[in-house]
């Protein structure tokens, strides 16, 4: 499991400890099954599994091909509800006429009641009515094109080292993971929990997972130094949210682990009583688990009961965040500055608050405490910042608030904006405390330009897992004349539909038409039908030609009935990229671009929008989700809010990996990559590594582009 982890994470294949023989016939069958799946294995992994006994050999090659197959959603079927898609799909009045036709055919009249009609309750409809092998019978074999994908699969060190490396990198990570990276993170610490640990581990919610499994192994906690530490790990522990976002349901701790929690909050607030401050955010969850820990029981941690008595009420303790407000009323800028000025953190995080409302008079002190916060404030908080303040020179026509569960809405944006000088002033700060940060590279940086547009991942809340998925706000470039979208999920227990649409818009963002199961085609996109019920998991398509007239092409899921993202055993969205009269299966592995999960708290997943410009379309993408309705949801329903929220996305600027390696130019060589490898070893940073690289090169891949955050 460890293995399938690690590639599908990496993209390398741990080194085999089998024994050597000749497994050179395994070999090439694993090239041959990689490259039918849109991969392909370095020259130093074919030579590894060549090398291997043909049973070692066959393990690896299982392995590998499996976890290949799940990183493009190509080990499930994909079978749409009209065989010939997208051949054969009828005008949708057409389709409806048809299924009323059959109901009266097959049930004599009787099975079309009187008075209003259930279209989607009509014989036939919704359900496959052909198997996924006579759908293949109907298909030849996809025609090639120089524009399928191939990703380079390469050969790493021995599973314990690579499982060991990606812990720690994890581990240590400089920003918040999302739910399946903690996942990961979970079952890696488990595996390393005797092993090296990262020296540093800046992210509490990865604490709070790595000292779940410490403490129920009986083994030391690491790195708590706050109260909300312990809350967070109590929360990991009773299979809650880490987050804090949601509250947990405490289980039941046996007596040992009651010490562990009591005794760390106890050396917490006798080292520094004030961070009792921390108790009353959540101070309902601090009731909580004090009834499951019973502290009145342990009398030698007087200052671990003082954290419920505040709980309580019993006990008042004020904040730094209380006193700043109390200033911020009385118009006290300068001095709700100074205030912050004790937690650097929340004094970046309130700066354009600060700079907004002081009096120039005061501006000047706002910057100086601004300054002074710098050194002490994480890296991803300045980069945070540093974007903000880039979005400050005009009032934005829409402003929208995502939460870390990817829900978001959309309001006024009613705060003036920032004068230009001030912007510049700040950006110039932090600009020269961002690039102090950045390690002096010990070799050239080797740059891919496809990866200059990724958004830098301050947050993994802000993207899904899957294969070759971005951080909210990336761009890339689309190539390919035809986008194939496709959405399949799998039901747990109750009949669930989900629904693939694409909403199109116009420069303005207002709608410009649809395709759905109410529309099964507009200006060339097609719609491959309506699939109502997934037992055994349904897939739909759209295809769109990017010849179409519309600007913005928005595809969305939307949950008609059923289980929620969050409930059904599997759902993942995609898109894959074809030329005209490229024909094959509506599935094929070598023309996914790339597909994600999805795992979210709204009723409607806007994944992606496609935007043409001056240089052709781009994807950029979303992960957000709307809150939609409980059933029923349409595209027809949400499109003003979906323009909304695209516009102020694609709107925003967003902070790139191209603002690193311009920092990194005044600090070592800067080599754009053009498809030559260089001979002496680099530092390459990339979407996908290039095979060849000169041993001892160090690379940065997107899985890793996280690591490349300042401390």
């Amino acid at each position: 499991m460890l293995d399938k982890i690690v590639i599908q994470k990496t993209l390398r294949v741990p080194a085999s400890a089998g024994a050597a023989g000749d497994g050179t016939g395994v070999a090439r069958q694993l090239d041959a099954a990689l490259l039918e799946a849109g991969f392909a294995a370095s020259r130093a992994l074919l030579g590894h599994v060549g090398g291997l006994a043909p049973g070692p050999a066959m393990d690896v090659a299982a392995t590998v091909v499996s976890a290949a197959r799940e990183l493009v959603g190509d080990h499930v079927r994909h079978n749409p509800y009209f065989i010939d898609f997208p051949a054969g799909v009828p005008d949708t009045i057409e389709f409806w006429a048809e299924r009323l036709r059959a109901a009266v055919l097959v049930g004599g009249g009787e099975a079309v009641p009187s008075g209003p009609v259930d279209l989607l309750g009509l014989p036939g409809y919704g359900t496959y009515q052909h198997t996924y092998a006579e759908m293949l019978l109907r298909r030849d074999e996809l025609i090639a094109s120089t524009g399928d994908r191939l990703t380079v699969l390469h050969l790493g060190d021995s599973a314990e080292v690579e499982a060991e490396r990606l812990y720690l990198a994890l581990a240590g990570s400089t920003t918040p993971h999302g739910e399946a990276d903690l996942a990961v993170l979970a079952e890696l610490a488990a595996a390393c929990v005797d092993g090296p640990q990262p020296a540093e581990i800046p992210v509490r919610e990865n604490r709070a997972v790595l000292n779940g499994v410490r403490l129920t192994r009986g083994r030391p906690l690491v790195a708590v130094d706050t109260t909300t530490d312990v809350l967070r790990l109590a929360c990991q522990v009773s299979g809650g949210d880490v987050s804090l976002a949601e509250p947990t349901r405490f289980r039941s701790f046996r007596r040992p682990e009651r010490r562990v929690l009591l005794a760390a909050l106890d050396r917490i607030i006798g080292a520094s009583p004030a961070k009792l401050g921390d108790i009353s955010r959540y101070a309902e969850r601090w009731k909580r688990l004090g009834e499951r820990l019973h502290p009145h029981e342990f009398g030698q941690w007087p200052h671990a009961r003082e954290v419920f008595a505040v709980a309580r009420g019993e006990r008042r303790v004020r904040t730094i965040a209380g006193r700043a407000e109390a200033a911020f009323r009385d118009g006290a800028i300068g001095s709700a500055a100074t205030v912050l000025s004790a937690a650097p953190g929340l004094l970046l995080r309130s700066a354009d608050r600060l700079l907004r409302l002081a009096p120039e008079a005061e501006r000047s002190a706002v910057v100086t405490a601004l300054t002074g916060a710098l050194t002490s404030a994480s890296g991803r908080v300045l980069l945070s910042l540093r974007e903000h303040v880039a979005n400050r020179l005009t009032p934005a026509p829409s402003r929208m608030y995502v939460t870390r569960s990817r829900r978001a809405w959309v309001g006024a944006d009613e705060r003036p904006s920032l004068p230009s000088g001030l912007v510049e002033e700040v950006s110039a700060l932090l600009d020269a405390e961002i690039g102090a940060r950045l390690p002096e590279p010990e070799r050239p940086l080797l740059v891919d330009p496809g990866v200059l547009r990724v958004a830098l991942p301050l947050s993994g809340k802000t993207s899904e897992a899957g294969f070759a998925v971005l951080p909210r706000g990336s761009r890339a470039p689309v190539t390919g004349e035809l986008l194939r979208f496709f959405t399949y999920w799998r039901q747990t227990s109750r009949s669930t539909d989900y629904d693939l649409s694409v909403l199109l818009l116009d420069e303005t963002f207002h709608q410009a038409g649809q395709v759905s199961w109410t529309n099964y085609r507009h200006d060339g996109a097609v719609h491959s039908g309506d699939l109502t019920d997934a037992p055994d998991g349904a897939t739909e398509f759209i295809d769109v030609p990017l010849t179409v007239a519309a600007p913005y092409v928005v595809p969305q899921v939307n949950i008609y009935s059923g289980e929620s993202f969050d409930e059904v055993a599997e759902s993942m969205f995609g898109y894959q990229t074809r030329d005209a009269g490229q024909e094959g299966a509506p599935f094929d592995p070598r023309t996914v671009r790339a597909r994600s999960v999805m795992r979210g708290p709204g009723r409607v997943a806007l994944p992606i929008v496609f935007a043409r410009g001056g240089e052709g379309w781009e994807a950029v993408w979303l992960h957000l989700y709307l809150t939609g309705r409980p059933a029923f949801n349409r595209v027809e329903g949400n499109a003003f809010t979906t323009g909304d929220r695209v516009r102020a996305l694609v709107e925003r600027e967003y902070l790139t990996a191209a603002y690193l390696i311009d920092r990194w130019r005044a600090k070592g060589e800067v080599i754009m990559f053009d498809g030559e490898v260089p001979e002496e070893p680099v530092t390459f940073i990339g979407v996908e590594a290039p095979d060849g690289l000169a041993d001892g090169s160090e690379i940065y891949t997107v899985d890793r582009l996280h690591e490349l955050i300042p401390a």
